[in-house]
This record gives structure tokens, sequence and C-alpha cells, in this order.
């Protein structure tokens, strides 16, 4: 059902699957590790309680959605795995696919009344065992990461007002302490729309200074955290340019009121201010 293709060797035969052959195909990882730079086809390779021959190693496929190294894997026969290992021919989990995706939920009621009537399961008793359609899986996913996004947005949200709120606050001293220069500029033949101009840039200087200091902190953060996990580190260039554009916006928003008052000081009042 997965359509897993082999890059080395071959899949075991139906002769050997039926005398419980000892023989083994395995992922990359468990290639990497045990075998390194060898040919692992051939070599011997120990499991609990078998030891099997190495006939295959499987294509990479990486992590899959939950994160998990789908390459860290070994596939024996399922009658070696019951004769030798378990004992018995019990089965624990079973892999279906359909033929098409238009109604997965039609097959999976057909599964439960299969299982139900293989196992003699009565009318008003309780099913002893689960069936699981990935696509409910996945919605959940997709539930569980729109709420993180969202949870995320709101703190990055709060980040940006009180930041903004601090640069304000910043340029408004700013204007109260350079009142005097404002006016020797203003009595000079400067214009307003300079001097908002002047203020607007420095309050834009200032949020995007913050934002390059944002920026390196998370891809840091990021880098440390996919390292940790040992995920791959791919950081997009377009969130990183989103982020420099909300940067500017902060400092636009938040400058354009202190800047709007020094352009609007009249001259007059500001030479005299102490």
């Amino acid at each position: 059902m997965r359509t897993w293709p082999l890059v080395r060797g071959r899949l075991w035969s139906e002769a050997e699957e039926r005398a419980a052959g000892a023989v083994c195909v395995i992922g990359e990882t468990v290639k990497k590790e045990l075998f390194g730079a060898q040919d692992p086809l051939g070599a011997t390779l120990r499991l609990e309680k078998l030891n099997c021959e190495v006939i295959g190693v499987l294509e990479p496929r990486g992590q899959n959605t939950f994160g998990n190294d789908q390459d860290d894997f070994v596939a024996i026969p399922i009658t070696t795995f019951q004769r030798r290992i378990t004992g018995n021919d019990d089965v624990g989990a079973i892999l279906v696919s359909a033929t098409t995706s238009a109604d997965t939920a039609g097959v999976q009621r057909a599964l439960e009344a299969l299982m139900r009537q293989r196992r003699g399961i009565r009318p008003g008793e309780e099913d002893d065992f689960v069936v699981r359609d990935l696509k409910e899986v996945t919605e959940i996913v997709k539930t569980t990461t729109g709420v993180l996004t969202a949870l995320l947005g709101a703190i990055a949200a709060v980040s940006l007002l009180v930041g903004g709120i601090g640069i304000m606050n910043i340029m408004l001293v700013s204007v109260t302490e350079r009142t005097r220069e404002i006016g020797i500029r203003l009595a000079i033949g400067a214009r307003g729309r300079e001097v908002l101009l002047q203020f607007l840039v420095e309050a834009i200087v200032l949020s995007m200074l913050g934002g390059v200091v944002g920026v390196l902190f998370g891809l840091g953060g990021a880098f440390a955290a996919t390292h940790f996990l040992k995920l791959p580190f791919s950081p997009p260039c377009a969130m990183v340019l989103v982020a420099f554009g909300f940067s500017f916006m902060v400092g636009v928003f938040f400058g354009y009121f202190p800047a709007r008052k020094a352009a609007r000081l009249n001259p007059i009042d500001a030479l005299r201010y102490e």
C-alpha cells in the first residue's frame, strides 16, 4: 500500500514468506547508523530474537507529518515476525488504502462491519478494535495548527502594540527635549513637513533596528530548535521580508503622532521653551 520502492537489493519472495525466512529490508537511517558507507546487502542484522540477512534497502523518505523518521525502519516477513518473535499469529495493525479518496467514510464503515463479522461481535456490543481514517487525523492536525497560529499571531500583535507604544513614547520625549532645536529650524525657514519627515524617519529607523534584532533572535531560536529536534532549517525569505515590512509600518504608524506634534510647534513658543 505504501508503494515504497527499493534503491538496492530485493524484497523477500513468496517462498521465503511461507517458510518464515530470516530476511529483512532496512531503511536509509538504519543503513547509515549500522553500516555507514559499507554495503549492507548480505550482512546479518540482529533483531530482538532473530538474526536476519539484509536483502534490500528502502528509498529514503525523511520525516512524516508528526516528525518521526520514516527511514528508521526494518521490515521482515509477517510469518517470520509471528513465528520467531511474537510466537502467535496476532496482528496489531492493518493499513488499508482506498482506490479513490471520494468516499473514505464508506470504506471505513465497510471495514468496521467486516471486522465485527470476523470477530463475532453481536449487535449492541462495543467494538474491540479501532478503525482510523487519516483524513480525520489530518483535520485534527490542521485545527491544532490553526489554533497555534492564531495564538502566536495574538502574541505577536500584543508585542507589536507594546513596542509601538514604546517607540511613540521615546519620540515624544525626544520632541520635548529638542523643542528649542525644532524652534530654531522653523525660525530659519524649515517647513513643517520637513520637521515631520525628520522625526518620522527617526521613528522608522528605530523600529527597523528593532526588526533586525527580532529577526536575528527569531532565526537563531529557530536554528537552535531545528538542530535540537534534528529537523531541516529552511527559513522562508518571504517571512523575513514581511517582518521588516511590519517593522516599517509600526514605525510609520506610531511615529506619526510625535512627528506631527513637532511639525506643528509654534517657532516663537519653541524658542522660549526651557
